[in-house]
C-alpha cells in the first residue's frame, strides 16, 4: 500500500510540476508579447502638432465657436484634435488659442491638412476671416514625443 501511495504522490508531483512549467512559460510568451507591443508602440512615428493661435484681442471666444464648428470637418478629413485651450490667468496668453493634434506620421499630416483645406467646407471659414479677421498670426511645431513621455 505504501508503495501504491508513494507513486500516487510522485504522479501527482510530476502533474504540479507540469502544470507549474506550462503556466511559467504562458506567462513568459505573454509578458514577451506586451513587452514587444509597448516596443513598437516607444518606436512610434507619431508626431504631435501644437497649434499656437495669437488672436486679435477680444476675439477668443468668436474663434472658439468658429473652432467648435470647424471640429468635425477636422475629424471628417482624419485631424485627430486630442483638445483645444484657451489659456486663462496670465495677461501675456489671453489672446490666445491652443490646439494639439496627433498624427500618425508627418506625411499623413500633411495629407490630411491638404484634404482639409481642399474641401469645399473649408471655405465658409475662409471666408468667415476675410469678413471679420480674428487671427494675427499662427504658430504651429510639429513634435515626436521622448522616450519617457507617457503620451507616444
Amino acid at each position: 500500500m505504501k508503495t501504491h501511495k508513494l507513486e500516487r504522490w510522485r504522479c501527482d508531483g510530476w502533474l504540479v510540476c507540469c502544470a507549474v512549467l506550462v503556466t511559467s512559460a504562458s506567462a513568459s510568451l505573454v509578458a514577451a508579447r506586451v513587452t514587444h507591443a509597448a516596443d513598437a508602440k516607444a518606436d512610434s512615428s507619431r508626431v504631435f502638432e501644437l497649434d499656437i493661435y495669437h488672436v486679435v484681442p477680444g476675439k477668443v471666444p468668436a474663434l472658439e465657436a468658429r473652432f467648435r464648428d470647424a471640429a468635425k470637418l477636422q475629424a471628417k478629413h482624419g485631424l485627430n484634435v486630442m483638445g483645444y485651450w484657451a489659456p486663462y490667468g496670465d495677461p501675456a496668453w489671453d489672446n490666445t488659442f491652443v490646439y494639439l493634434v496627433v498624427h500618425t506620421s508627418r506625411a499623413e499630416a500633411d495629407r490630411h491638412w491638404r484634404e482639409f483645406h481642399a474641401d469645399p467646407e473649408f471655405q465658409k471659414y475662409v471666408r468667415s476671416e476675410q469678413a471679420e479677421p480674428l487671427i494675427e498670426k499662427v504658430d504651429t511645431v510639429y513634435m515626436h514625443p521622448t522616450d519617457y513621455s507617457r503620451m507616444k
